[in-house]
Parts: structure tokens; C-alpha cells; sequence
């Protein structure tokens, strides 16, 4: 599905020069590893992409009620079916129907905004409110790298790499799952592996797997650790996520919902994501398939609401298409951009906060790579999303993981911070420019005039990883393509990454909690 295996299509300078790489002249001057853009979540000021009608969105609404009224959702989790039951909703089996009245109030509890924070306070998120935040990709089982050339298991170290550039880079705002399953980790204690790495490498929120009840009390414990907080303080706010799919068609498992169960009641955050595919796992239509998603996950959302009043609650979408010639999943297409669109516009109808994707089918770092994530990532922009997941590094519909891909899309994301910059839309004075203009008039230029030498150093975006010069230019430094510049600033931000400050109490406390845990055998690999 990509255009480039390994480094065939290289030509033979690239080949020669795949360890170096440079990131713009700006990092280069510095001496940085990488010279970026501070860290500034940005504030999505556009108005949003709205495709449905006011009778489309009722469609889609009365559509998604009358399948949780009429054809129900099946519940695996016996806990919650006796909490849909003390609710008076019809429970048969695993099966529950529920009124629109009634989860149209429980909705309606949610909190259009709340804060997610991290041991590092300066972190602190919201979500909601027209902020934008991006995270890294996330559970992939493979790994994929310009220097090995193929497709390789993931592995500790190739997860802590990938933690290495969720902090390093300032576009990437939280710590979603596992970067890359560390498959040489047993199964039983991974999770406390990982989550060790991510506390320790990482300062940004985190986020836990639903995926026994023994992994979420876990996690939950060790990002209490890492802070030094109290249980009281710990459940005071939002300082963690889970983010939960359900089982396209029309079902929600045992230990997701047990998780987010777990979380809520003391005061984390939840997001629920439906992963329907039209032609497959849902209709063919988008519409039939965004109605599906809707209802998947506001039985979900109202259940928590239910328990815990007011909870952080996040609605995803992750509704695309299947490759009707080969049943393979297609990400990045004109139907999952306009899927994503539709789910916004349903998202503010419910007052919820909305969770998107970065997200391509490509199996290699090349162009259908970037045109499929752009496009995934521009229609979150344009649906008003809040929580952007697997906005760096994702490849081959996220089962690989690729540290050249996670660069070029921090290019994107950075490109995307940008955009939204209060500055390239300030209408002040010197914005409008009238004394430039008289100064210059007809016949001379602007490269001189102290308007623009005022302003020339911050006046333009500066690329992280993109190459301005003329061809000649690139060819004369080595005619380097993306991929291998791309790979050049992944090893200098790895080889020289320092992690971020940590108490030595809190750390001792990690640690020690990790080694108990991994004594007491860990998690149960069967539910």
C-alpha cells in the first residue's frame, strides 16, 4: 500500500547517508537537536465543518435512539447490567434498551470542558473548549524504522524511544498507550514496565488500557505515585484517561467497561470510541455508520453518567471505510474525513467533548502516508475535536509504529499550531501595514525595509523537517528525502534526550511499587 519498502526506492546518495538527516537551518544554527515551537496547545478559533442539516443531524440522533430503544446494545459486564436494570432500563440477557429520554438526561450531565493533570502541573490540559490537543500513536505490535528496513516486533526499548519523542516534542501534548507493544515484556507485568517508562521519561498525561481490573487499579496507583499525591488529591480532579471501543457491531466487552467503571469513580477521565468500519462492521453508508458509532457510544457515556454524575467524558469517532476489493480498513479517505465531520457536528449537539485520529493505511514513511494522515488530521481539525489520538507515528491501519513517521507528523502538527497563531490574523497597525506600503509603493521591495526587518525571524512558520533549498541545493548536500531526514532528527533527539525532573522520592515510590507488584506476579492474562 506504500510506495516505498525499505530503502528500494532511495536513491543511491540517500542510501549512503540514512543516518544524518538535518532538521531546517534554524536547528542547525542552534545546535539543538530539534529548534521547535514552544509548548502552547493551540485554541481552534475556525468555525467548524458542519455537512449535515439540521434535519440530518435529526436523523442521525432519532436513528441512534431508536437503535438503544428498539434493537438494543449488548452489555458483557455483568456489573453493568445491574446498574442499567437499577436505572429501569430493559435488560434481557446481555441485552439493554434504553430509553431516549433518559439518555438524553444522562448525556446531558457530562461536562463540556474539564483538565487533565499531569505530575508536571505546567502540563496541565483541557480538553474541550475549542482546545486542540494531540497524542502519540498508540498499541501498534510492530515496529518499522529506515535503519532495519523492515517490519520488526516491538520492544521495550523501541516503546521508550517512543516515549523519548512524545516528550521531546512540544506539538505532542499527551501520552497516549503504548507507543509500540513491547511483546519481549511478559504479558502479566508489561503494563508495569511501561508505565514505569512513561512516568519517568514522560511528564505529560497519561493514559491507562482497560484491560482487567488489575491493570487499571495499577496504573491508577503509579500515576498517583509519580505525582506524590494523596488518594484524596489523586481523586480531586482528572489526572489520568482511559480511552475504551466498543465491539462494532452493537457491543461493549467485560473489562472496558469494568475499567472505565473503575476510573470514574475516582474522578478520571474516560473516552469511548466506537471502531466501525462501513462495509464491514457497520453500514455501508456513512450515515448508517455514524449512527451505529453514536449509539455504541452514548449507551456507554449515559451508563457513566448514571454512576458518577458529572464524570469526564470524551465521545470518539473512529468511523472509516473497508477496501471493497480486499475487506482491508481504509483510513484517510474523503469518507472518513467526512465521518469525522458528522461525528463533530453530533458531539456538539450532545455538549460532549469529541476524540479523533491520526491515521493512514500506508505500511511505509512515504506520501500516501502523509496525504492519508494530513487528510485524517485536517478533517479532526475541521470537526471541532478536542483529543486527537495516534496524531504521530501510525502506519499500516496502527499495526506499526514508526519513529521517521512520528517526525513527519509532528511536522504536520506543528504546521497545524501554526495555522491557528492569533498572529497571522492580528489586524493591528503594523498588521495592515499602510507605512510599509507608502514606503515601497510600486517599484521597490520589501526584503529591506525596516518593517520587515523588524519582523523577519518569527514573521514565517520554520519546518522541523522539511527541506526549502532548490534541487540543486539538495542534491548538493546529499539529496536526502523525508523519510532519512526524518530518521536523522529521531536518533539526535534519542541519542541526546535527558529525561524530564523527577522528585527522587516519587521515583524510589514508583519503583518500589513496580518491583511489589511484579513480586505478587502481576495481572491475569485471561478474563
Amino acid at each position: 500500500m506504500g510506495g516505498m519498502t525499505g530503502t528500494r526506492d532511495m536513491p543511491d546518495t540517500a542510501r549512503r547517508r540514512r543516518s544524518g538527516g538535518h532538521a531546517g537551518n534554524a536547528a542547525r544554527r542552534t545546535g539543538a537537536a530539534i529548534d521547535q515551537m514552544p509548548w502552547a496547545p493551540p485554541l481552534n478559533t475556525d468555525r467548524p465543518t458542519e455537512p449535515l442539516t439540521d434535519e440530518g443531524v435529526a436523523a442521525i440522533h432519532d436513528g441512534a435512539m431508536r437503535v438503544l430503544e428498539e434493537i438494543g446494545i449488548e452489555f458483557l459486564n455483568h456489573e453493568a447490567l445491574a446498574l442499567f436494570r437499577q436505572a429501569g432500563c430493559t435488560v434481557e440477557g446481555t441485552n439493554v434498551r434504553m430509553g431516549r429520554e433518559w439518555v438524553t438526561e444522562m448525556v446531558a450531565r457530562a461536562p463540556r470542558t474539564f483538565t487533565l493533570t499531569p505530575r508536571n502541573p505546567e502540563r496541565r490540559l483541557t480538553v474541550g473548549d475549542g482546545h486542540l490537543l494531540f497524542g502519540n500513536v498508540s498499541s501498534p505490535p510492530s515496529w518499522w524504522d529506515l535503519e532495519i528496513g523492515r517490519k520488526v516486533p516491538g520492544t521495550r526499548e523501541k516503546c521508550a524511544d517512543l516515549f523519548r519523542l512524545t516528550q521531546a516534542f512540544n506539538c505532542i501534548h499527551f501520552a497516549g498507550g503504548y507507543p509500540v507493544e513491547p511483546v519481549d515484556l511478559p504479558p502479566a507485568t508489561r503494563h508495569l514496565d511501561v508505565l514505569f517508562d512513561k512516568l519517568t521519561l514522560t511528564d505529560k498525561v497519561a493514559h491507562a488500557y482497560s484491560l482487567g481490573p488489575e491493570r487499571v487499579e495499577d496504573v491508577m496507583e503509579m500515576v498517583r505515585l509519580a505525582a506524590g499525591l494523596s488518594h484524596d488529591d489523586f481523586a480531586a480532579t482528572p489526572r489520568m484517561y482511559t480511552n475504551i471501543n466498543s465491539t462494532s457491531p452493537l457491543k461493549h466487552d467485560y473489562p472496558m467497561i469494568d475499567g472505565c467503571l473503575r476510573l470514574i469513580r475516582r474522578g478520571q477521565a474516560v473516552i469511548v470510541t466506537p471502531f466501525t468500519l462501513a462495509g464491514a462492521m457497520a453500514p455501508v453508508t456513512m450515515a448508517g455508520a455514524v449512527t451505529l458509532s453514536i449509539a455504541e457510544a452514548l449507551s456507554a457515556i449515559a451508563l457513566f453518567q448514571w454512576v458518577v454524575p458529572g464524570c469526564p467524558c470524551v465521545i470518539g469517532t473512529f468511523t472509516s471505510n473497508v477496501d471493497m476489493k480486499s475487506g482491508a480498513p481504509a483510513f484517510g479517505t474523503p469518507e472518513y474525513m467526512r465521518a469525522t465531520q458528522m461525528t463533530g457536528q453530533m458531539a456538539r449537539f450532545y455538549g460532549l467533548p469529541l476524540r479523533a485520529s491520526g491515521s493512514c493505511a500506508a505500511n511505509v514513511p512515504d506520501g500516501q502516508a502523509m496525504w492519508e494522515t494530513s487528510n485524517a488530521l485536517w478533517s479532526a481539525v475541521q470537526a471541532g475535536t478536542s483529543f486527537v489520538y495516534h496524531a504521530a507515528g501510525w502506519l499500516e491501519g496502527g499495526l506499526i509504529a514508526s519513529p521517521e513517521k512520528f517526525v513527519m507528523d509532528c511536522e504536520v502538527l506543528q504546521m497545524i499550531q501554526r495555522y491557528f497563531d492569533p498572529a497571522l490574523t492580528a489586524t493591528g497597525p503594523g498588521d495592515i501595514a499602510l507605512d510599509a506600503i507608502r514606503e515601497v509603493g510600486s517599484s521597490g521591495h520589501y526584503f529591506g525595509i525596516q518593517h520587515t526587518q523588524d519582523r523577519y525571524e518569527t514573521a514565517f512558520y520554520q519546518p522541523i523537517a522539511s527541506d526549502w533549498r532548490n534541487f540543486e541545493a539538495w542534491q548538493t548536500a546529499g539529496g536526502m528525502w523525508s523519510a532519512e531526514r526524518a530518521h536523522g532528527i529521531y536518533r539526535r533527539i534519542v541519542d541526546s534526550f535527558e529525561p524530564p525532573p523527577m522528585d527522587p522520592g516519587h521515583r524510589e515510590a514508583l519503583a518500589d511499587f513496580v518491583a511489589r507488584r511484579k513480586a505478587e506476579g502481576g495481572a491475569p492474562t485471561d478474563f
